[in-house]
């Protein structure tokens, strides 16, 4: 999944390796106006089950951008695309204004209601403590950009190089990504965890906390965060969960903020389906050499 502030172009099919004329682009938005320019939306299916979500809110003196990539069910990211944003307005207006503290309350705020829908709902889907959401967030006030996620969903800032090279564009990552298969995060991980040498293992070809998960960072996979989920007998009698002694994932975001300069010139907002095919250079070179010259789906 992908949104793009600005300009969009070429297949997306030759990125991901789909086939031309496939069902697998499920959806995609034209080029349309938002505060500080234009936005294009589109949306690939990997899955049978189309686990991500996201969306753009604008105004003419706001845009908010978000991108859930959800994982083990549908069902953390279609609750914090319907949640997260009215818990931003929310404290944004509380505080007059956006803030890292009002980023981060909405996410915990977020967190906090998922949790309660997962406890009600235990008794008769005892899976959904197993699903979660990775979670990125965008929002452009007064020139004024607020980048926050959670998990592996990545954001990537196209801007005008300077001299010389006034020609060229340079690509400047926004986000952090939370996946153990960065060298940085597994060592954040491991000293968070000083009395388990098995927090973090390589196996089925990457790296996994605890063997299971890669994300060290989301919405939701509470049998993660929870001990009581992992003993209770209802949990147990659907997964075979690995005993926790404290939880070995958080919800905690990671959140830039960054005044807009003028030779930036936009902003790619995309899952980690995107990022496995280009590197965040060759993305934005791709937007940066066919400017306006189509919609996400024609990538």
């Amino acid at each position: 999944m992908m949104m793009m502030l600005r300009s969009l172009s070429r297949p997306l099919e030759r990125c991901l390796g789909v086939r031309a004329g496939g069902d697998a682009l499920m959806w995609h938005a034209d080029l349309k106006p938002h505060a500080s320019g234009d936005f294009s939306i589109a949306v690939v299916q990997a899955n049978n089950c189309l686990e991500d979500q996201s969306q753009v809110f604008t105004s003419p003196f706001a845009t908010y951008v978000g991108v859930y990539d959800g994982h083990g069910g549908p069902e953390a990211s279609r609750f914090v695309n319907k949640h997260f944003f009215p818990f931003l307005h929310k404290f944004a207006t509380e505080q007059g204004g956006l803030s890292a503290d009002v980023i981060k309350k909405a996410f915990n705020a977020t967190e906090e209601e998922f949790l309660r829908l997962v406890k009600r709902s235990l008794p008769v889907r005892p899976q959904i403590a197993s699903v979660g959401s990775c979670c990125l967030v965008g929002a452009i006030s007064n020139d004024v950009l607020y980048v926050a996620n959670l998990g592996d969903s990545r954001a990537v800032l196209g801007r005008k190089a300077s001299g010389d090279k006034e020609n060229t564009v340079v690509a400047e990552r926004l986000s952090t990504d939370h996946n153990v298969g960065v060298e940085e995060v597994r060592k954040e991980v491991k000293e968070l965890h000083p009395d388990d040498s098995h927090i973090v293992v390589y196996t089925r070809g990457v790296w996994r906390i605890k063997g299971i998960i890669q994300v060290s960072r989301s919405i939701g996979d509470v049998y993660l965060k929870k001990p009581e989920f992992y003993r209770d007998p209802i949990f147990q009698q659907f997964g075979n969960p690995v005993p926790l002694k404290r939880p070995v994932i958080t919800a905690e975001p990671s959140i830039l903020i960054r005044k807009l300069k003028p030779q930036d010139q936009f902003l790619i907002f995309a899952s980690d389906g995107l990022w496995e095919q280009l590197s965040d250079e060759a993305a934005v070179n791709i937007v940066f050499k066919n400017p306006r010259a189509g919609i996400a789906k024609r990538w």
